[in-house]
């Protein structure tokens, strides 16, 4: 029972680091264009010689 007095910090802080994560990937402009990808793979980039 006394290792959940570490387990229980531990795991609240690793979650606190992924919010802030996500908060700067979204604030950053990671998630403005999700419809880009699908997009992106049907193009054709190679040139001819």
């Amino acid at each position: 029972m006394s290792v959940l007095i570490y387990l229980i910090p531990i795991a609240l802080g690793l979650g606190g680091l992924g919010l802030l994560a996500f908060i700067w990937a979204a604030r950053s402009g990671q998630f403005d264009d999700p419809d880009g990808a699908k997009y992106r793979i049907l193009m054709d980039d190679d040139e001819p010689m």
